[in-house]
């Protein structure tokens, strides 16, 4: 078994998609691999084969492997619920809930379940591709680290280190960064990799030349900037969609703790929509439709919400005929009351919701964590269609408006929608993956499909294979499959 990590000069350099390319190149090749994050700290997660939740990104790179994300391939996950507090996941399960001056004493205990994670994974394939967190070069956060080279030391296993140049000073990232790790972390790192490179490489490879002459470690290739690249992120909110003209307008408040808002992919590449990302301080602009996303807080963003004035933004929007949708927190916010007495999510207390939908939420202890299938039942749509998504959420849901259900669980049902219909809501986390799922819910909300829903799924597949044809292209593979002892 070989374990090679992949760590970045910072965050956002590229190491989630180069593990992605990297895993979907190997197994493309008939190599046993396998993703490793030690610990993420992002508010998009999935849920695991074996009933856990981990980082979104990492069951990404699980599907470049061709297999179910498992909770050993994410040990640790953070959840941040306020600016200095996070939810503590270990192997797919919560531990609970700690301050960051807590969890960094904790760390040296976190540090036992990454080991037993890395080796459970280690018995079952032949090559392992970890993925570092942030940077190796914060001091700050050595002590005890197990994100990036506290795990590789931990391990024994060599690192590349990834720079992005389309954000400008790629070079002072990289022999910077080696500058500020010791002398054992230095020799580990067998060479680098530079993402998002655009133009005529003949320009770079002087610069490349006295890389490797500076630190004595090559370059083992230069990926380009992939235009169009849509895939499912780790943290950081994707970008509006650039459809203009004859679409329908979709707006989405960036709730301060937002979650999973990879639900929202599907909608941007829809060429009929207008997916419009609003944040603070920002004026939301006329919509079709406003989406209340997932929240890791849900009582804290409602008062964000409030506090910009969204509350009186939907109440307007509907009067005018518009629709609101909510998506697990967002559903949540829609109803009468949100309590949680317990300080689940933080402060303990009861907060009005919107109002919008006959229900109420209790914040209870156990996570929901489940992967489901059903039929899908907007308003008027005839024949009900098949949807699939996942759930993560603390609250339990009651009211009389759940006898209106959005989605039919085979015996059990989700989510609710109003008597007029302009207002529905779900527990379901990618509700819009499915083409006809989608198809439905945007022909309720007055826009004719005619079949152009992304089938998501598809999409993923695509991407994947475009990021194991960019390492094919640009990385020295023989030097490559040299470093994991592969032939």
């Amino acid at each position: 078994m070989t374990t090679l990590m992949i760590q970045g000069t910072t965050s956002d350099a590229g190491k989630s998609t180069v593990v992605a390319a990297l895993c979907r190149w190997l197994h493309r090749q008939g190599v046993s691999v396998a993703p490793f994050k030690p610990q993420n700290m992002a508010l998009n997660s999935a849920v695991t084969v074996d009933g856990g939740e981990i980082g979104r990104s990492t069951a990404l790179q699980a599907l470049a492997c061709g297999l179910e994300p498992h909770s050993d391939m994410n040990p640790v996950l953070l959840k941040p619920q306020t600016d200095c507090g996070a939810q503590v996941i270990l192997r797919g399960q919560v531990y609970g809930n700690m301050n960051a001056v807590d969890y960094h004493a904790y760390k040296a205990e976190a540090r036992q379940s990454v080991r037993e994670a890395w080796q459970a994974l280690s018995s079952r394939y032949d090559v392992i591709i970890a993925e570092g967190a942030g940077s190796p070069a914060e001091i700050n956060l050595r002590a005890n680290d197990i994100a990036n080279m506290g795990f590789a030391e931990m391990v024994d296993c060599p690192v590349l280190l990834v720079g992005d140049i389309d954000r400008g000073g790629v070079f002072a990232q990289l022999v910077g960064t080696l500058e500020l790790i010791s002398e054992s972390e230095r020799s580990r790192t067998r060479g680098f990799i530079i993402n998002r490179f655009r133009g005529d490489i003949a320009l770079l490879e002087p610069g490349l030349d006295w890389l490797s002459e500076r630190t004595g470690r090559p370059v083992n290739g230069v990926l380009p900037y992939l235009h169009g690249l849509v895939l499912d992120a780790e943290d950081s909110v994707g970008t509006s969609s650039e459809h203009q003209t004859g679409a329908l307008k979709v707006v989405v408040p960036v709730l301060p703790r937002i979650s999973n808002h990879n639900d929202f992919d599907p909608l941007r590449l829809h060429p009929g929509v207008k997916l419009m990302f609003v944040g603070p301080e920002q004026t939301p602009p006329a919509a079709d439709v406003i989406i209340l996303p997932g929240s890791k807080h849900t009582r804290g963003d409602l008062d964000w919400l409030r506090t910009n004035g969204w509350d009186e933004v939907i109440e307007r929007h509907l009067r005018y005929g518009g629709h609101v949708f909510g998506i697990c927190g967002g559903f949540q916010m829609l109803g009468h009351t949100v309590s949680d007495p317990d300080g689940l999510e933080g402060v303990p207390g009861d907060s009005a919701g919107l109002g919008w939908l006959d229900i109420d939420t209790r914040m209870v202890t156990g996570k929901q964590l489940t992967r489901v299938n059903g039929t899908l039942n907007t308003p008027g749509q005839g024949k009900p269609c098949t949807v699939a998504g996942y759930e993560i959420h603390n609250g339990v849901t009651t009211g009389s408006g759940l006898e209106r259900p959005l989605v039919d669980l085979g015996g059990n049902v989700d989510g609710a929608i109003s008597t007029d219909g302009q207002v529905m809501g779900t527990y379901l986390h990618g509700v819009f993956d499915d083409p006809a799922a989608c198809s439905a819910l945007l022909s309720h909300w007055g826009l004719s499909d005619d079949g152009r829903a992304v089938d998501y799924a598809r999409h993923r597949e695509q991407q994947l294979d475009r990021l194991a044809d960019a390492v094919e292209a640009c990385l020295d593979t023989d030097w490559l499959k040299a470093l994991l002892g592969i032939q």
